[in-house]
């Protein structure tokens, strides 16, 4: 295989006329056609031209001049109209012209003689020409009659032939009509069996749409007898339905009812009340807690507010199943809140209480407020100004502690920290009805320890408290 083009010129001349495409990976190039024309009569009406072919094999990187001929256009022998009609065979590395009335090729380049001129022979030598010798004629003679010898016995064998063929017309067919007959059945063999494959595949199909139709319709029943028992329920768990609805209903004025009760407690233990001709300024248990505006204050007294404040915003989100993003430490004027969202930030402890380090305190004062905005979103409310702790909070429990009804009294049990005794095993528990009355606690909560002149809830043996609302009450009566 290489690649191949040629290239078309006139005598005498170096710079091509025409230069075709190139043809890759071909032995016998189709070019396509050109029309020489548009050169000019000059190059259009020559009879002789020089014909180039240039050729290389595909692993070479350069073209070779292959084939380089002096065309003469009136030695070329015509061929017919188009090769469909010419079966002789042709010398190999023939060059096949198409031109307008045909195909030629150049079996050989050389010209024809041209008739001479009448001018010519005016001209030329008026001497004798010798003839032929008499043995020459006897060859050229016995020459001739070999050739029709030949002929006749060509004749005499095609007749022949043509006798045999016709003679055995009736075998030929019968042989033709067997080759053809083995064919078809090799093809009738062939699709019978494929298609015996294709039943096969579709036996095999139809077992698979029976299984399936088969335990589709089990199915089916099974779900009808489903059906028709889960039916036969339906009158009971409707009522079933209903009655659970109901004691949901009751459940949610029940919990709600609670929730306005320990907010109501809640606001006991930490009263939140304006303060007289300051707007928007309250003051929790008694300390005055300024909005976001730590500049010239009380240390000590706003430690504390914001301990108290931390407290009551973790018992608000513990009873209202609400979880704050921002967990809280509460101790009091030493409380602590946790930043665990933000990633970029090197500590994520900051203080409630003053520190040297202003930022960080105003940044848990922050995380604190959106500790009470979350609080009230979920309570369907919005706040005045994230910068209002104490007014936001305050706003937050008028909202659950709102209602006409009465408030529900403490269900029976309540929490074992409260009840009295707990300080002393043989003393026996009191009934539900004296564990706990509304505004006022049934046990001291300071309680003097015999022989040591200390109160029950100093630092050193002291006890956790099981729940809040101990601590709760301890503090009330503390404070």
């Amino acid at each position: 295989m290489a690649d191949s083009w040629f290239s078309v010129h006139r005598g005498g001349v170096e710079e091509p006329v025409y230069v075709s495409e190139v043809i890759e990976n071909a032995t016998n190039p189709s070019f396509r056609s050109f029309d020489l024309n548009m050169c000019g009569p000059l190059v259009s009406r020559l009879d002789q031209l020089t014909l180039k072919l240039w050729a290389k094999p595909t692993a070479e990187a350069e073209y070779v001049l292959l084939v380089e001929l002096q065309l003469h256009l009136q030695s070329l022998q015509f061929l017919g109209k188009s090769l469909d009609g010419f079966h002789q065979p042709l010398p190999s590395n023939s060059l096949l012209f198409h031109f307008a009335d045909g195909v030629y090729a150049n079996l050989t380049d050389i010209p024809p003689d041209s008739t001479a001129s009448s001018a010519e022979y005016a001209s030329s030598d008026s001497a004798a020409l010798s003839t032929s010798s008499y043995d020459a004629l006897m060859r050229l003679a016995n020459l001739d009659e070999c050739i029709q010898d030949a002929l006749a016995t060509r004749e005499k064998l095609e007749s022949q032939i043509n006798s045999i063929l016709q003679k055995n017309q009736k075998a030929i067919v019968t042989t033709s009509q067997a080759s053809q007959a083995q064919d078809k059945l090799a093809l009738t063999r062939n699709a019978v069996g494929t298609e015996r494959r294709h039943l096969r595949l579709a036996a095999k199909r139809k077992e698979e749409l029976i299984a399936s139709i088969k335990a589709r319709k089990e199915a089916m029943a099974r779900g009808r007898s489903t059906q028709d028992k889960a039916r036969s329920h339906l009158p009971d768990a409707q009522l079933k339905l209903a009655s659970s609805a109901k004691l949901l209903e009751q459940n949610t004025e029940d919990a709600k009812g609670q929730i306005r009760r320990i907010s109501e407690d809640l606001l006991s233990i930490y009263p939140i009340e304006p303060i007289p001709d300051e707007p928007l300024t309250f003051t929790i248990a008694s300390l005055a807690l300024p909005n976001s505006n730590f500049e010239d204050i009380d240390r000590d007294a706003v430690a504390a507010a914001l301990g108290f404040t931390a407290h009551l915003v973790q018992l608000l989100s513990f009873y209202l199943s609400v979880p704050i993003p921002y967990p809280i430490k509460p101790y009091l004027s030493n409380s602590l809140i946790h930043d665990p969202v933000s990633a970029s930030l090197p500590q994520r402890t900051y203080p409630l209480y003053p520190v040297n380090v202003q930022y960080r305190f105003e940044y848990g004062v922050f995380l604190l407020n959106k500790n009470i905005e979350i609080l009230l979103n979920k309570q369907g409310l919005r706040a005045f100004d994230i910068r209002h702790t104490l007014p936001n909070l305050k706003y937050l429990l008028y909202v659950l502690t709102a209602g006409t009804s009465e408030i529900p009294a403490r269900k029976a049990g309540g929490i074992r920290g409260l009840f009295p005794g707990r300080l002393s095993p043989s003393v026996s528990r009191r009934g539900s009805n004296n564990s706990s009355v509304y505004g006022e606690s049934v046990h001291p909560s300071k309680i003097l320890d015999p022989g040591s002149g200390k109160l029950n809830g100093d630092v050193k043996g002291r006890r956790k408290p099981l729940s809040p609302i101990a601590g709760f009450a301890r503090m009330s009566q503390m404070a």
